[in-house]
């Protein structure tokens, strides 16, 4: 499979700056993978596809507010960073990226926040963009992180070509979001309100949680025609002995289980037993999956409609099938869908 077969042309005016007004009336694409068939509802209608007893894989992860200005000390010029994950809780260490780069060298002190409120020092150049971080902060922890994310902002994707709002604090998080590491939002799990929670409850669809923090890796750009040369970035997983109990029951007695997005995709196939079945599974996953891949965990999924080249996208290609996947791109163009982070879901069944 080439990376020039996910080529398509998407117009600017098609990305969504803002999230649907309620999170469960977006837009929903629905396609049903065995005849191909297509139809185009409001996501809240998802319920109807699901039945007592089906399942529904929810993403728990929370993103923290990981993108900050700062200032190196000197010349005072500004510098974007990034942060990525915390290596090391004692000595402050984070794995960090910085932007503009070039500016920036082992040794450099940056300053953040009004009165220096944290200082940070570069100890390592682990990529071209990436450096290690160590934050001068004498306080006990808790002050430490309090500080360090007063001082963030929500980290939308940089293709949301605005200024943070006050309202993405929330939006750009998941009901469910639980436990904090995500540096991007699990998109397909916004769509999900409080009130739809409910009503699926009612109807007898079960729930399971997993998590995966999601890294910067979904929005790297796929530089290989031969998409089995890509690497992806390895990010953290963790799959519990209650969402392994949930899920297998629901396949032992066939019925759906519905992978919301794809980080919950790559999760349950990152730990199949060799009978088919979720295993309990702690660690990091860099499975990229794309076409052709035969799904051994998740019969249906729940996605949002994903920028041209994205590894993202691919997966859903491998779900749905190549060419009917790309039908639907084509057809949500045309439709005038919304795009990206903020934008509508693709139900596949």
């Amino acid at each position: 499979m080439k990376l020039s077969k996910f080529k398509f042309n998407l117009p600017q005016e098609l990305i969504a700056l803002h999230p649907a007004y309620n999170r469960d009336e977006s837009r929903l694409m629905v396609l049903h993978k065995d005849t191909g068939e297509i139809e185009h509802r409001i996501f809240k209608d998802v319920i109807e596809y699901f039945d007592d007893k089906d399942v529904m894989v929810f993403n728990n992860t929370k993103v923290f507010p990981a993108r900050l200005y700062g200032n190196k000390e000197k010349t005072g010029a500004e510098i974007e960073v990034f942060l990525l994950r915390e290596l090391n809780r004692e000595q402050r260490l984070w794995d960090v990226l910085v932007d503009p780069a070039r500016k920036i060298r082992i040794g450099n002190k940056l300053y953040f926040g009004d009165d220096d409120l944290l200082v940070a020092e570069v100890i390592d150049n682990t990529t071209s963009r990436g450096r290690t971080l160590r934050f001068l902060f004498d306080g006990p922890y808790d002050e430490f992180k309090e500080a360090l994310y007063s001082l963030g902002e929500t980290p939308l994707p940089k293709f949301i070509n605005r200024e943070v709002e006050a309202e993405d604090a929330e939006r750009f998080q998941t009901i469910f979001a639980k436990h904090e590491g995500a540096v991007a939002a699990p998109t397909a799990g916004m769509h999900f309100s409080r009130e739809l929670m409910k009503r699926l409850e009612i109807k007898g669809i079960n729930f399971a949680e997993i998590t995966l923090h999601v890294g910067l890796g979904n929005f790297r750009d796929v530089d290989v025609e031969d998409l089995t040369k890509h690497r992806m970035d390895s990010e953290q997983i963790f799959i519990n002995d209650k969402a392994v109990e949930i899920v297998n029951r629901a396949k032992e007695g066939k019925h759906k289980v519905c992978a919301v997005g794809t980080t919950v995709v790559r999760t349950l196939e990152s730990s199949v037993s060799t009978m088919g079945t979720l295993k309990p599974f702690e660690g990091w996953t860099n499975k990229f999956l794309f076409p052709p891949y035969d799904f051994s965990i998740p019969d249906a999924m729940i996605s949002n409609f994903h920028l041209p080249y994205s590894t993202l996208m691919m997966m859903v290609a491998a779900f749905g099938g190549y060419d009917k996947v790309m039908e639907c791109y084509k057809l949500a163009i045309k439709e005038k869908y919304r795009f990206g982070t903020y934008g509508d879901a693709i139900l596949i069944i």
